[in-house]
């Protein structure tokens, strides 16, 4: 056999993303920007011990535009999170390994974190 024109290993050019692998990825991702967030909830509570100004400077920069990106972000980064670990539970537990019931729990999973992100932030702006 002539094993020299093939592969040790897939690369990114031979090898096809599935939702699978993209969500793994994302979730490893998504406990990264977790810990980002439960740090900034830190220095929120820190700068509540600091006085008021300190506090006032704290909510300025949260709630101007790059501000509300990054708790919007946090807060779908917290959804999807959870989902993405509900699904890996499931696969625990032995249930949604065939290929159609891996993608289309994927699927849910990114289509129910952007619904519960925008239904939270409709519930704490009072619109619901």
């Amino acid at each position: 056999m002539n094993d020299l024109k093939n592969p040790l290993s897939p690369h990114l050019q031979i090898y096809r993303w599935h939702i699978s692998s993209l969500l793994s990825i994302s979730h490893r991702i998504a406990g990264v920007i977790n810990l980002l967030a439960l740090i900034s909830i830190f220095f929120w509570v820190l700068t509540l011990s600091f006085g008021e100004d300190n506090y006032n400077l704290f909510l300025l920069a949260i709630n101007s535009f790059f501000g509300k990106f990054v708790l919007i972000g946090f807060t779908w980064s917290m959804s999807f999170h959870l989902l993405s670990g509900i699904r890996h539970l499931f696969w625990d537990l032995g249930y949604g390994f065939e290929i159609k019931t891996a993608n289309i729990s994927g699927i849910i999973v990114i289509v129910f974190s952007f619904v519960s992100t925008i239904i939270f932030w409709l519930l704490a702006r009072g619109f619901i």
